[in-house]
């Protein structure tokens, strides 16, 4: 049973880096990158310093580095993004999934789980499906991939099938704009893990005054030992960029949702990019009665983010969870 708001425990991780297991330390080997995929040689250029890079405010020139990269570290033979989608930064998306491997670790036997037995939601899963792909070529997760955008999940789809990973990815729609959980999680179903990158800004405008200052300081900057970093990404529809009430309101609907199915998902996680929105999530996740609540910094590029997780299963029930499915 949930135990009193007092009860919830917070703990952090400081000094934020690229999780050890993170396979992109240092820069990028574009020399190997190439010879996975051809296709990027044509983007590569020579920085002032002499170094080999892309231009990162190209979106076609971060299309063909991440399709290189998946191809190259992560199996992915397949996949592309139509113009105007969000284009992930890959380091700080598979930061992320590392996190959640270790939250899962320290609810069991300090084992990470592999295979198929973890099911994990991705809330807004994009056109890119990349937490999924990463997801899988890592542990061998099973997933399902939410999104409100039918576009969206055409494209996630052909990704999908074209690297015939049916049976690890599943997508659905989330017919409700306003609804997150509800509607897509099913009566019967249990999962170990939700992940979330909440929409960034409140409005339209914002989104668009960001996007803009991010071009032009893309464009004024020497091109990176990494990708930009991811907040806000470079490109992304607007339903992925903003809701009303931004990531702040964002995360309280998450909260209020996951009180229904509490007993049904082991972990529930989300991005946070702004720091200033943590006090008011801890408030409200006291007032939920959620049992524990962690918050795992992250570096992402030249920023320092972090994913806040909680759960309504004290550590008795986490451990019995794990050991029922190992």
């Amino acid at each position: 049973m949930p135990a009193s708001p007092g009860a919830a425990r917070t703990a952090a991780r400081s000094a934020p880096a690229l999780h050890p297991r993170n396979r992109h330390q240092g820069r990028y080997d574009f020399p190997r990158l190439v010879a996975s995929s051809p296709d990027l040689a044509a983007h590569l250029l020579t920085t002032p310093r002499g170094e080999t890079s892309i231009a990162f405010d190209d979106p076609t020139a971060v299309r063909a580095l991440n399709r290189a990269i998946l191809r190259s570290d992560y199996g992915i033979a397949h996949w592309d993004l139509p113009d105007g989608a969000l284009c992930p930064p890959i380091p700080g998306r598979a930061d992320y999934l590392h996190g959640l491997a270790d939250l899962l670790a320290a609810s069991g036997d300090g084992t990470i789980p592999r295979g198929a037995s973890v099911r994990v939601l991705d809330v807004g899963v994009g056109a890119s499906c990349i937490y999924p792909l990463l997801g899988h070529a890592e542990y061998g997760w099973r997933f399902v991939g939410s999104d409100v955008d039918a576009t969206s999940l055409q494209v996630a789809t052909a990704i999908v099938h074209a690297n015939r990973l049916d049976k690890a990815i599943a997508l659905r729609r989330q017919p409700a704009r306003n609804r997150i959980f509800q509607t897509v999680v099913r009566a019967d179903e249990r999962f170990d893990l939700t992940l979330c990158n909440p929409p960034f800004h409140a409005s339209a405008a914002e989104a668009a005054g960001a996007h803009q200052r991010k071009r032009r300081q893309l464009g004024k900057a020497p091109p990176a030992k990494r990708a930009p970093a991811p907040a806000p990404n470079f490109g992304g529809h607007d339903h992925e960029l903003w809701c009303p009430g931004g990531e702040a309101e964002f995360l309280r609907k998450m909260v209020r949702e996951s009180t229904a199915i509490g007993r049904q998902v082991l972990w529930f996680t989300s991005l946070v990019a702004r720091a200033e929105h943590l006090s008011g999530l801890r408030r409200q996740l006291r007032q939920a009665e959620a049992v524990e609540v962690r918050e795992v910094a992250m570096a992402q590029g030249n920023k320092q983010s972090r994913f806040v997780a909680w759960t309504f299963h004290d550590a008795a029930d986490r451990t019995q969870w794990r050991a029922g499915q190992s």
